[in-house]
């Protein structure tokens, strides 16, 4: 495989992985080895109480492709994934791509990230429900709530993608200059969603992934947000208003 030029990186929030976090190194470090590049963000902060910040900061001593960032000032997921994007941003890296720690997403899709992008296309959306993804081990009111997201984005927003809500996504700069300096209205997991909605006049593309093992629970707080927000848009689409980034 020709490698790549290391102006890639990969942001990752971190809370209470203490368990998985050696084998999700290990993965990272392999796929980085294999393209010649490549950093990896590890996003932290007051949501995490085990041992994942001090473990982080050990990885980082040993091996500086791993950086660690402290930001007790998230005041959820989103912003999380905001301020990750900002330090990646301010590291100078070209391209950008969004993964779950837990073992929910495997490092070893990152390339095909990083192809589809090479290839010209702006964003890239890590997609369960095109030819060669899965979603597996995930109990079944996750997948409801997955699949049942996607439905609904596609009914009301007009959506066009096989998959609206994963997690697993890459950027070129340009469009993340942009991301971060928007006002996303989500706050937890329709944040996916709103992205991939607010970017559907992109050049853009979906990658299969395989997807397994997520927390079963979702909020009732993130749920009545992913209501509300689904709701704004929809309001705005019959309005022929609908935003863009």
């Amino acid at each position: 495989m020709k490698p790549y030029p290391n102006n890639w990186a990969v942001v990752i929030p971190l809370a209470n992985e203490e368990a998985e976090l050696a084998e999700l190194a290990d993965g990272l470090a392999a796929v980085m080895d294999a393209m010649s590049g490549g950093i990896v963000y590890f996003i932290i902060d007051k949501v995490s109480t085990d041992r994942t910040l001090d473990l982080c900061r050990e990885l980082e001593t040993s091996d500086p492709r791993f950086q660690t960032r402290w930001l007790p000032q998230n005041r959820n997921v989103v912003d999380a994934y905001i301020n990750g994007f900002r330090e990646a941003l301010a590291g100078g890296h070209e391209i950008v791509i969004e993964m779950d720690g837990g073992l929910s997403h495997d490092p070893r899709a990152i390339p095909a990230f990083l192809r589809a992008l090479n290839e010209g296309n702006d964003c890239a959306f890590g997609s369960r429900y095109i030819n060669g993804g899965s979603m597996v081990d995930s109990p079944l009111g996750r997948r409801f709530l997955s699949k049942g997201g996607t439905w609904l984005a596609k009914w009301l927003l007009g959506a066009r993608l096989a998959d609206m809500t994963s997690g697993y996504q890459a950027f070129r700069r340009a469009v993340l200059l942009r991301v971060v300096d928007h006002p996303l209205r989500s706050t937890a997991h329709f944040y996916q969603t709103e992205l991939r909605h607010l970017l559907r006049h992109e050049k853009l593309i979906e990658v299969p992934i395989h997807y397994r093992a997520p927390s079963p629970r979702v909020s009732k707080g993130a749920i009545r947000n992913s209501i509300a927000v689904l709701c704004h848009y929809s309001l705005l689409r019959l309005a022929g208003k609908s935003p863009v980034i």
